[in-house]
């Protein structure tokens, strides 16, 4: 229910953008996001948007990320710039309905390499 797509492998220092798109849930969508998760770490918040407007970002990407919402479309998407190889990870499309029902995206790969 939720499509994600644009990962890839880009230099450091360069830029990546992704999309998601969700289809099929029955609620209105509450919040928005994508998580990324590295190689032997947890899962972590990377930047969320809530009622379609408030944005939380994780402290390492501000500056540097910038998520985007059209609620009209279910759909989010993640600008990154200044790619670091510390962002390299499965990067996945969150979203969570009014009732607190939670869907979850199968993931991206975002390779940063020289």
């Amino acid at each position: 229910q939720l499509v994600e797509s644009g990962g890839g492998l880009v230099q450091p220092e360069g830029s990546l953008g992704l999309s998601c798109a969700a289809s099929g849930i029955a609620f209105t969508i509450y919040a928005m996001g994508w998580y990324r998760q590295a190689p032997g770490k947890q899962r972590e918040l990377v930047a969320l948007v809530i009622s379609g407007a408030s944005t939380n970002y994780a402290d390492s990407v501000k500056g540097r990320f910038t998520i985007s919402r059209e609620n009209a479309k279910n759909k989010v998407y993640l600008q990154m710039n200044g790619l670091k190889p510390e962002d390299t990870a499965v990067y996945y499309c969150y979203a969570r309905d009014i009732i607190g029902k939670e869907y979850w995206g199968q993931g991206t790969q975002v390779t940063v390499s020289s």
